[in-house]
């Protein structure tokens, strides 16, 4: 068998785009340590949700798993999607092996009757979708006549901001892609993203059969103050994502 010589050094991971198979570990502990998910978008879509107890609820890119881990201690029935493998494995561990967890991409049609669940949350996963029709229609489709589907995107203004102060020359009125990378356990990941304007959004959901009940612009919560005061001294000004919640007419 051959000896590695003692300065031998493992060469860097080679990370494709959006590959959240390889990120899963370093992406959930990252999330849930910082500001932006913890103290800001989970709180908020959570509120939005309000009283889940006994409601059938599709986790749709449920990640490592902690949105369905509240609300199933909220009392709701959860099931969880992601495109991704190597995230439900990280779910899997935390939340038990009777955990209704699947792997679905959103782009695809849902493996569920229609009419299966009473709510749907799309918590930070529409932005990664260039075509929202069919996803919506999809979604749509597998919530009860009553039924809600609850968002969390991008901010298109602070993404549009962003590219401006960056120099970038983008149109903010386009459905335009765009790209960055993300250095975690100290490599960096490349991740893909689609921008559209707040109209393109609302016409979706419209054509999709959704009525628009609320729009929401949230603040991070009090407590983050302490602990990251540079960033909710700018998430207190400038929001970072935008909220809806959407009925199903």
């Amino acid at each position: 068998m051959p000896t590695v010589p003692e300065d031998h050094v493992e060469p860097a991971p080679l990370f494709r785009v959006n590959d959240y198979d390889s990120l899963a570990e370093v992406y959930a502990a990252e999330n849930e340590a910082g500001i932006m998910n913890t103290y800001y978008e989970r709180p908020a879509i959570l509120a939005l949700a309000g009283d889940v107890a006994g409601r059938r609820v599709l986790d749709a890119g449920c990640g490592s798993g902690p949105l369905f881990a509240e609300l199933r201690d909220r009392g709701a029935v959860v099931t969880g999607i992601d495109a991704s493998a190597g995230m439900l494995e990280v779910a899997r561990r935390r939340l038990g092996d009777g955990a209704d967890l699947q792997v679905v991409d959103l782009r695809d049609p849902l493996p569920f009757p229609d009419g299966a669940f009473d709510d749907v949350m799309a918590s930070l996963v529409l932005h990664y979708l260039e075509d929202w029709g069919s996803t919506l229609a999809e979604l749509r489709r597998v919530l009860t006549t009553s039924g809600r589907l609850i968002v969390s995107v991008d901010h298109p203004f602070a993404i549009h901001g962003i590219h401006r102060l960056a120099g970038r020359k983008t149109n903010y009125y386009a459905t335009y892609n765009w790209t960055e990378e993300w250095t975690m356990g100290g490599q960096a990941a490349p991740m893909s993203f689609w921008n559209r304007p707040l109209h393109a959004m609302t016409d979706a959901f419209t054509a999709a059969g959704f009525r628009i009940s609320v729009i929401s612009e949230p603040q991070p919560v009090p407590a983050a103050r302490e602990l990251f005061p540079d960033d909710f001294r700018i998430l207190s000004n400038s929001p970072s994502f935008l909220f809806f919640v959407l009925e199903a007419d």
